[in-house]
């Protein structure tokens, strides 16, 4: 619990009597004895999967659960409707009326459910329906008076299957059709000698329509045609003006002319409402030249479409346009029919048109968006119409994304919906007990959330728990949007806590069992969402007590989708990122596969998952075992060839990369096999890069394995001296300048030469000569980096006086704050302590900086380095190298400086 919330409870609490607790005996319900109208409105309330869950209780929940009044209605669109499921469900469906699926397999199956009453059909995804399907469905379903497929093309239907619908169903008065082809004369004509009660045709996005045989259809109330190409209008406005009964009129998305739309609205007689959004001709004209028609509705996208509708509706009202559509919803009752059909099908093609809008995200458009769009489509979420609804919620998901490959999404847009009450509506409809609503009100919420305020605004509001219990739906789509909200909220570092004490890492963990095969989508969000809270310390122990460790790694293992493998490795990198904070990187290194897993991912083809992997095994290695178990697994020779193959790279993989290698050649049998493995040439590379997380993490890299005469004299022949030398003189990384001059002391503090003159030896004079150059190059940088942290007052203050105060203001000054992140070996302190008597000063000026950088009290390692020294009997060196009388007056003063560290560590064990 936090202390706000601490206080809060306390302030609550203020000055109330305490008053002694009272034993309750608990109370038992027998639940089967609710009466049967109860149990029918509780099974309402209740998605198909827990209905029959309850059902198979007991017999008589299970025949209140087949009551005819829980079957009127069927949205599939969440499950494979086969055959077989369908003949399973057929028992119960003799009453059915209104059916919802997704899928041209599942418009095929629905001819089992025996459902010969069905009135309505809504159905998408069904890109594959064909003429014959199509055909078999209207043959046997003919009380339709409803049907809806789309929004997808439907390539594969022609217009000889809607002469069997409207022969077949004579009692249509709803069609709505999407991607046509083509829609030819003798098929509209159908409608209209077959259909005579047929009130709505929607064409969307549809090629050829005979336009003059929709002038036929005298019955037709409400036409749209949005987004059809092809459309000739001269025709279609002599034709449809004549229509007697035509009250609504959408040609949003066409390329209707200005004169098109004036000659519609001024002939027809009918004609009350006419939607053109984003119609660029319309538009355009309507800037200079608007059209003026009494009593008739024209909106486009550049008129205030709310204060429009409002002022049509309620011309004498000083309601805010905002909440017109509420209003009107509110008093629907008192309306008379034909408005009321009105404003349903202009909520309808609204949800239709803006979505389109949103997916295709026209150029100038932002005005819209921010001015009204946003209100509009917050307006429609609110619609009684579950179609608009999901509509509208998709299109809030969509609108505020401007690139959906990098996720970036217009702050403005988002903060938009956030101010008119969008998140409390949205998280309200992903409460709803419809799972089809869920997953589009999961998908806005998680969109929007990518902004940190409306992020704030979601968390303030309850969403972490009610994505939580999302994550935990049985239903993969409201699951895997659901996921997706966490993984966008838990960048922000103030809601992972909220998001582990809301049961969401146990949720995310759960999900990558459940749906561990075929699910990418579902998958990449859990491993997304986990990574982000794997970062957090006390996170990422929730991430491994919850069998997150096991998950992920399953999933480095087994899956094959990239985006996912991506997303494991981050997590697991994460997960092994906090050292000594808790036991996660061993956690990691002991699960079976796992490092095995990580050093395949480092030869993927994908560049993300390379980096990611590269990454973790850098974290891993940080642990003793994990890092002999990676060169095991051939991690010396992966990440070798991975460092050679990523120079033309980008900066994250090249710096894991040199990483990796880094923190592998902290023990000799790796160092040595990196040598080996030709590991130098592509370290050098690295180090002439000029981003300087990449040259600093190469220099860590070569300074440990310049430790090993071999490698040294590859670094010397592989031209690495001037690199080095150009990395200790010039880069912008204290770091890197400092582990590249320890380097050069390593290869030139004399441990090599024995190894360069036998290499030398029968190559003539030379090759010697020109080790000889790179040596007096070395030094001279070496003396160079040292020389910058002198300061000519503090050294001359702190070699005149013997008070602590002047060298601890030299140690401030010269101290490099993530040197004491370094840790050293026994053998690489000893190595330093044997260069305080080397005869170089530079080298001997070099060692104690070195030391003094070590031994600093506050270091990470400092205590430890400072053990070392004192098992290796420095003080005595260190005391001789702050007397010498030959030695520079840098060397002297950090001599000092580290004896006095040493005096410290020693007081404070002591202690």
């Amino acid at each position: 619990m936090s202390r706000r919330v601490r206080r809060r409870c306390a302030a609550a609490d203020k000055g109330k009597r305490t008053v002694p607790s009272v034993s309750v005996p608990p109370v038992v319900v027998d639940w089967t004895s609710l009466p049967d109208d109860t149990v029918v409105q509780l099974f309402s309330y209740l998605n198909y999967r827990d209905r029959a869950s309850l059902s198979s209780t007991c017999r008589t929940w299970r025949a209140l659960g087949s009551s005819p009044c829980l079957w009127a209605s069927l949205d599939l669109r969440s499950y494979r409707v086969s055959t077989s499921t369908a003949m399973a469900l057929s028992s119960r469906c003799g009453d059915l009326q209104s059916l919802r699926l997704r899928g041209a397999d599942s418009v095929f199956a629905i001819s089992s459910l025996r459902a010969r009453g069905l009135r309505e059909i809504c159905a998408d995804g069904c890109r594959a329906l064909t003429d014959a399907t199509l055909a078999v469905l209207a043959a046997r379903h003919e009380a339709l008076q409803s049907i809806q497929i789309g929004p997808e093309q439907l390539d594969r239907v022609s217009s000889d299957a809607l002469r069997n619908v409207a022969v077949c169903c004579a009692q249509l008065r709803r069609v709505r059709l999407s991607g046509l082809r083509e829609i030819d004369g003798e098929a509209i004509s159908a409608f209209a000698r077959h259909c005579p009660d047929l009130e709505e045709v929607t064409f969307l996005d549809c090629g050829n329509i005979d336009e003059g045989a929709i002038g036929k259809i005298s019955s037709l109330r409400f036409l749209s045609i949005a987004g059809s190409r092809n459309v000739k209008w001269a025709t279609a406005s002599l034709s449809w003006s004549k229509l007697p009964k035509l009250l609504g009129l959408d040609v949003s998305r066409t390329d209707i002319s200005h004169i098109a739309v004036s000659r519609l609205l001024s002939q027809s007689k009918s004609l009350k409402l006419l939607c053109g959004l984003n119609c660029p001709s319309v538009e355009e004209q309507e800037m200079h030249n608007p059209i003026f028609s009494k009593g008739k509705l024209l909106l486009t996208i550049f008129t205030d479409i709310l204060k429009k509708v409002a002022s049509f509706l309620l011309p004498h009202s000083s309601t805010d346009s905002k909440v017109v559509f509420d209003q009107w919803r509110c008093n629907v009752k008192h309306k008379d029919r034909c408005l009321a059909d009105m404003m349903t099908w202009l909520e309808w093609i609204l949800s239709q048109s803006l979505l389109k809008v949103a997916e295709t995200n026209p150029h100038a458009m932002d005005e819209f968006w921010l001015k009204q769009g946003a209100s509009l489509l917050l307006s429609l979420v609110r619609s009684g119409q579950e179609d608009v609804q999901e509509k509208a919620a998709t299109a809030l998901a969509t609108f505020v994304v401007i690139d959906d490959e990098n996720a970036n999404v217009d702050p403005a847009r988002s903060e938009a919906v956030m101010k008119d009450g969008g998140i409390p509506l949205l998280l309200q409809l992903a409460r709803c007990c419809r799972e089809s609503a869920q997953s589009e009100a999961a998908k806005a919420i998680a969109n929007l959330s990518v902004n940190a305020k409306v992020a704030k605004a979601v968390a303030d509001e309850g969403g972490i728990a009610i994505l939580t219990n999302l994550a935990r739906s049985m239903n993969r789509l409201v699951a895997e949007e659901a996921a997706g909200g966490l993984w966008n909220l838990s960048v922000g570092e103030e809601h992972k806590a909220a998001i582990a004490m809301a049961g969401g890492v146990k949720a995310l963990v759960d999900l990558i069992f459940r749906w561990r095969e075929g699910n990418d989508g579902v998958l990449e969000r859990a491993a997304g969402a986990l990574a982000n809270l794997a970062a957090d310390d006390k996170c990422s122990l929730e991430v491994a007590r919850s069998g997150g460790v096991h998950a992920l790694v399953m999933l480095a293992r087994s899956c094959k989708a990239e985006g996912v493998l991506e997303q494991a490795a981050r997590a697991l990198a994460n997960l092994a990122a906090h050292g000594d904070n808790n036991g996660n990187n061993a956690a990691v290194g002991q699960e079976a596969g796992a490092l095995e897993a990580l050093v395949q991912l480092t030869c993927s083809q994908n560049e993300g998952v390379r980096q990611e992997a590269a990454g973790a095994l850098w974290n891993l290695s940080f642990d003793d075992r994990n890092r002999e178990a990676i060169a095991a697994a051939g991690g010396v020779e992966a990440l070798v060839a991975l460092a050679r193959d990523c120079t033309n790279a980008s900066e994250g993989l090249q710096e894991r990369a040199a990483g990796a290698l880094w923190g592998l050649s902290v023990s000799e049998a790796n160092s040595i096999a990196i040598g080996r493995e030709g590991g130098v040439g592509p370290l050098l590379a690295l180090a002439r890069s000029e981003v300087e997380d990449v040259h600093e993490t190469a220099a860590g890299a070569l300074w440990n394995l310049a430790f090993y005469s071999g490698n040294a004299l590859h670094i010397v022949e592989e031209g690495g001296v001037p690199v080095l030398v150009n990395l200790c003189s010039s880069s912008g990384s204290k770091m890197a300048r400092f582990m590249s001059a320890l380097a050069l002391g390593y290869m030139f503090d004399g441990r090599m030469d024995e190894v360069a003159i036998m290499g030398t030896s029968g190559e003539g004079s030379s090759k010697g000569a020109c080790f000889e150059g790179a040596r007096r190059m070395a030094l001279k940088h070496i003396e160079g980096f040292v020389g910058t942290f002198s300061h000519p007052n503090l050294f001359s203050l702190a070699a005149a006086s013997s008070a602590p105060a002047a060298l601890s203001h030299v140690a401030e000054a010269v101290f490099i704050q993530e040197a004491g992140h370094l840790r050293c070996s026994g053998a690489e302190i000893g190595r330093f302590v044997s260069m305080l008597r080397n005869p170089s000063s530079i080298l001997r000026a070099c060692a104690a900086f070195a030391l003094l950088q070590f031994t600093i009290p506050g270091g990470r390692h400092a205590a430890h380095h400072a053990a070392l020294l004192q098992k290796a009997g420095a003080a005595r060196v260190l005391r001789g190298a702050a007397a010498s009388a030959t030695a520079p007056i840098e060397a002297k003063i950090f001599a000092k400086i580290v004896l006095r560290n040493l005096e410290h560590h020693q007081s404070e064990s002591s202690a």
